[in-house]
């Protein structure tokens, strides 16, 4: 486990990412995009779980442009506030040419023709279903994604599989806008939705008091069969 730089796609700048390596030969590679809490100790566990799977798994630091290498937990107030200012200074069109520099890094370290997905939650779902749209990613999931009916516009670039979590009680992402992703995205040949009743916005998470269990026991079976099936 390690922690990288990449360098972007203009190759004027370099940025970290946290690597976490399978032994022997990776099956594929997963792209672990942050919440707006930074690389913190659960993305870096959500890689770690990654690579004992036998996957490649790297979680850029998005946020660098703001603050590089920022650490925050959602369970302290004071943290939470900065990390929703953070999120609202965040330009998520630069994240993506990030996203999209960490997947060619990715593929440099697989053998030839090794895939790559992507997996993200909170803001990173949301990233997940626009790198689903604006790159050549070989599969993406996303938990949680907020603000996915603004994206619906986007949904038919979308050429490779793509599954979402959905909430259920979601105070981010409200019922109408569930309906709405619904409406949008059930009819996709490459969209597989999977609904949570009852359950919070953050649901998934490796710690603290958002995780729920079973939910996420359920959600990440799933993904890991996804990319099982999509990326080896």
């Amino acid at each position: 486990m390690a922690t990288i730089e990449i360098s972007t796609l203009a190759g004027d700048e370099r940025f970290t990412a946290y690597l976490a390596e399978p032994e022997g030969t990776p099956r594929g590679a997963i792209i672990v995009i942050q919440e707006i809490f930074g690389v913190n100790e659960g993305i870096r566990r959500k890689c770690d779980r990654w690579a004992a799977l036998g996957y490649l798994a790297l979680a850029p630091d998005l946020f660098w442009r703001l603050e590089p290498r920022v650490e925050l937990d959602p369970d302290v107030e004071a943290e939470f506030k900065r990390a929703l200012d953070l999120m609202g200074r965040f330009d998520q069109d630069g994240g993506i040419r990030d996203i999209e520099a960490t997947i060619r890094e990715a593929r440099r370290r697989l053998p030839q023709g090794g895939k790559v997905g992507c997996v993200g939650y909170c803001l990173g779902g949301r990233l997940a279903f626009m790198t689903a749209a604006r790159t050549d990613v070989d599969a993406s999931v996303g938990y949680y994604a907020v603000g996915v009916d603004g994206l619906l516009h986007e949904k038919n670039a979308i050429a490779h599989p793509l599954m979402l979590h959905i909430a259920g009680d979601d105070g981010f992402v409200p019922p109408e806008v569930q309906a709405k992703m619904h409406e949008g995205l059930d009819d996709h040949p490459r969209v597989t939705l999977h609904d949570y009743p009852g359950e919070d916005h953050g649901f998934a998470a490796e710690m603290g008091k958002r995780r729920s269990e079973e939910a996420a026991r359920l959600a990440d079976e799933r993904t890991e069969a996804f990319f099982a099936e999509h990326l080896g």
